[in-house]
């Protein structure tokens, strides 16, 4: 797998460069925030861990970009350790975060936790898995979504939202449990980061902010995925 790594450090580019090609990645490197536009367009990563602070145009603006045109796992790296900060990269598409200073070890975990939820649900019979709530239609063999039969691009963790509330409808998550069920860990502190994955994720289904369809939330609670639902 190839990971791109962003980063205007050359001692982080050099840590995690090695420490992943240990762990068998085909490392990619950028130093400023065009030419990990570029790298990530013309060579097709499978992962970006993307620094927030880069010359040229900064982490918000690269996620921004790529998302334009990709749907690939995108991980921030920030130094920025307030909230408002980190949650303007969810926001624009990105699917999680580390906080620097960090350890490799704990960036593999969260690329790892990421590709888990990449995989294609698994079944014994080999049948049909098709999840529907309205006119959207989720397939869990191509892991595609489609909105009154068009196409939308749906971020791992969008993926595996909207996957979990059509499986547990009427179900209501906590944000805790969200994460913790999406993503694979669950600190408190990151809860909130739910909100903008959500966010996304309405938009995508068509929802409006006055009438968010579909998600609904269940004010000091969580989440719920109302609707006419089929399986």
């Amino acid at each position: 797998m190839k990971v791109l790594v962003v980063d205007d450090d050359e001692k982080i580019l050099k840590v995690l460069t090695a420490y992943l090609e240990k762990e068998g990645y085909s490392v990619i490197t950028a130093r400023d925030g065009w030419e990990a536009v570029d790298k990530a367009r013309q060579l097709g990563p499978d992962i970006v861990l993307l620094d927030v602070m880069l010359p040229s145009l900064d982490g918000w603006g690269v996620c921004k970009e790529i998302r334009r045109t990709s749907d690939v796992p995108i991980i921030m790296l920030t130094a920025r350790d307030d909230e408002a900060d980190r949650i303007i990269g969810l926001e624009l598409g990105a699917d999680d975060y580390v906080i620097k200073p960090f350890s490799p070890k704990e960036v593999l975990a969260r690329m790892r936790a990421i590709f888990r939820r990449l995989q294609p649900a698994s079944r014994r019979d080999g049948g049909e898995r098709i999840l529907k709530v309205g006119d959207a239609v989720l397939d869990q063999n191509s892991r595609s979504l489609t909105i009154a039969g068009t196409p939308v691009e749906l971020t791992p963790t969008e993926y595996k939202l909207l996957e979990l509330f059509l499986a547990h409808p009427g179900q209501v998550f906590s944000r805790l449990q969200l994460i913790e069920k999406v993503q694979d860990y669950a600190f408190e502190g990151y809860e909130r980061t739910v909100d903008s994955h959500i966010k996304n994720l309405r938009k995508k289904l068509g929802a409006s902010p006055d009438e968010p369809h579909y998600i609904k939330t269940i004010y000091g609670v969580g989440y719920k995925l109302v609707g006419e639902q089929h399986a």
